[in-house]
C-alpha cells in the first residue's frame, strides 16, 4: 500500500486528504494542530494524525523515511528544508506554492536522487499554469503566436455573500497572506513597453472587467509577471500582465490603508492605546473626540466613503483598548480582519479565473481566445478555493504513485506530459476551464 505523508492540515488540506483515502492510499497527516488533522481523516482506518512541529527536524527524517510520497502544504518558507530532507530520503514532494531560487537550487540534486518536487501545483498557481500552457501549446501547434496574454484570478466570496461588509471580501484561505500580499509592487509588459508600480500604488493601478454572470470586477496587478514570457515560452508576446480579481471598493479602500499606514510591518510602542489612539497616532494629531470625522478630513473623504465605512466596520475609530505592545499596524488591522471577515461555514465563496489571449497565425489571421474558470464551494461542506488548490496537487500525487508522471527534478505544471492527464482529471471533479476560441479583436483588453 502506498503511505503519503501531508504535512499541515490548514483550510485547504481536507479535499486532498478526503480524494486520497477515497483511493486507498495511507494517509499520514503531520499537523501542530492534531485534532483539526483528526478532523480531517474523518475516523479513516487507513488514517492517521501525527502532532509535529515545524522546528522538530529529527522527527520529520523519521516520517518522510516511512512514506513514498511527501505533501507539503505548510508556509512557503518550510518547503526548501522539507525539499531537502525529500532529496535525502529519495522521496517524491508535491507543494501549491511558488517556488523560490533556493527551492530552483535543488534541481540537479532531486534529479540525482530521481524524485520529482512539483510545485506550484494548486489554483494560482497551478491552474492558471496549466490551463494557459494548454492553450498557449496549442496556438504554437498550429504555428501561430501569442501576441498579448491576460491572466486574472481571485478568491472571493460568492456575489450574495459580499455584501454584509465595506470591503465586500471574506477570507477563505491564508488571511495574513491575503493583507501581506497588498505591499506588493508590481511590474507587467503592456504593448511592448514594461510598466512597473511601485507598492504606494498598486492599489491605484486598476481597471474593471465585466465577467459573464457576474458584476463588474476591479483588476489590479499581481506581482512580477514579467517572468512568466519565458515560463510560458512566449518570447514573441507584446503583453503579459496577470492580475488579481475583487469586488468594487476594494483596491481604493486598501490604498487608503497604505496611505495611512495600516498595513506596515514597521515596529511601533502601542503600549496603553486605543484604537482611535492609533488611528491619531497614524494621521500625526491628538487624540479626538470623533476620529472618524477628523480622519475623513485628512484623507478629503465624506465620512460615507467606502474606505471610512471599511475601517469604521473594523472597528478602527473605537475607544476600545487593543491591549497591544510593541507590534505593526499590520498584524492589528489583519487580526481585525481575522475576526470580523472569515467566511462563515453556511456561505459559499467563489474562485475565478479568466486568460484572454490575441494569437496571430502564420496566414496572418488574429483570434481572441479565453478561457475561464468560475467555482463555487458547498457551504457546510467545503471551499471552492479549497478544492481547487487542494485537487490538482491531489491529483499529481496520484499520476506520481502510478508512475504517470515520470519526470525528475524540480518542476511546475507547465509540461504537457503534467498539465494534460491533470487538467483531464480535473474536469472530471467538475472543475473545468471554459474555453472559446475565434472571438472577435474587439474582445481583447486595450
Amino acid at each position: 500500500m502506498k503511505k503519503i505523508l501531508i504535512l499541515g492540515s490548514g483550510m485547504v488540506a481536507g479535499p486532498i486528504i478526503k480524494y486520497l483515502l477515497d483511493l486507498r492510499y495511507f494517509v499520514t497527516v503531520a499537523s501542530n494542530t492534531p485534532q483539526r488533522a483528526e478532523f480531517l481523516i474523518n475516523k479513516s482506518i487507513k488514517g492517521k494524525a501525527v502532532h509535529w512541529e515545524a522546528n522538530q527536524s529529527a522527527e520529520l527524517d523519521e516520517l518522510i523515511r516511512e512514506h513514498d510520497l511527501v505533501v507539503s502544504l505548510l508556509p512557503y518558507s518550510f518547503h526548501v528544508m522539507v525539499a531537502e530532507k525529500c532529496i535525502a530520503h529519495k522521496k517524491n514532494m508535491v507543494t501549491t506554492s511558488y517556488v523560490k531560487p533556493e527551492m530552483k537550487a535543488l534541481d540537479q540534486k532531486a534529479k540525482k536522487a530521481g524524485i520529482i518536487i512539483l510545485n506550484e501545483c494548486g489554483l494560482d498557481p497551478g491552474i492558471d499554469h496549466m490551463s494557459a500552457m494548454r492553450i498557449i501549446d496549442t496556438v504554437h501547434g498550429f504555428g501561430g503566436k501569442i501576441l498579448e496574454f491576460y491572466s486574472i484570478c481571485g478568491a472571493l466570496p460568492a456575489p450574495e455573500c459580499s455584501e454584509d461588509n465595506p470591503f465586500r471580501y471574506k477570507f477563505s484561505w491564508s488571511p495574513k497572506g491575503v493583507i501581506l500580499a497588498g505591499n506588493n509592487d508590481a511590474h507587467y509588459l503592456k504593448h511592448g513597453k514594461q510598466v512597473y508600480i511601485p507598492t504606494e500604488n498598486l492599489f491605484k493601478d486598476r481597471f474593471k472587467l465585466k465577467i459573464n454572470g457576474l458584476e463588474e470586477m476591479e483588476v489590479y496587478p499581481n506581482r512580477d509577471s514579467i517572468p512568466y514570457i519565458e515560463m510560458y515560452g512566449i518570447p514573441e508576446t507584446q503583453t503579459m500582465y496577470r492580475g488579481t480579481f475583487r469586488y468594487s471598493g476594494w483596491c481604493e479602500t486598501l490604498d487608503i490603508l497604505k496611505t495611512l499606514k495600516l498595513t506596515s510591518q514597521e515596529i511601533i510602542d502601542f503600549s496603553g492605546m486605543t484604537y482611535a489612539d492609533m488611528m491619531a497616532l497614524m494621521i500625526g494629531v491628538k487624540k479626538s473626540d470623533s476620529i472618524k470625522k477628523t480622519v475623513a478630513k485628512y484623507l478629503k473623504k465624506e465620512e460615507t466613503h467606502v474606505a471610512i465605512e471599511a475601517m469604521s466596520f473594523l472597528g478602527l475609530f473605537s475607544a476600545e483598548s487593543m491591549k497591544r505592545g510593541k507590534d505593526s499596524t499590520y498584524e492589528i488591522v489583519s487580526d481585525l480582519m481575522i475576526e470580523k471577515m472569515m467566511l462563515h461555514e453556511q456561505e459559499r465563496d467563489m474562485s475565478i479565473m479568466q486568460h484572454v489571449f490575441l494569437a496571430e497565425y502564420p496566414d496572418g489571421k488574429r483570434e481572441v481566445i479565453k478561457s475561464k474558470l468560475l467555482d463555487y464551494g458547498v457551504p457546510g461542506q467545503e471551499t471552492s478555493i479549497a478544492r481547487c488548490v487542494a485537487l490538482p496537487a491531489a491529483c499529481a500525487v496520484r499520476m506520481i504513485l502510478e508512475e504517470e508522471i515520470t519526470l525528475t527534478g524540480v518542476h511546475i505544471p507547465v509540461l504537457p506530459e503534467i498539465y494534460n492527464p491533470i487538467m483531464m482529471e480535473l474536469e472530471n471533479m467538475g472543475i473545468e476551464m471554459v474555453e472559446e476560441f475565434n472571438l472577435p479583436l474587439s474582445q481583447i483588453m486595450s
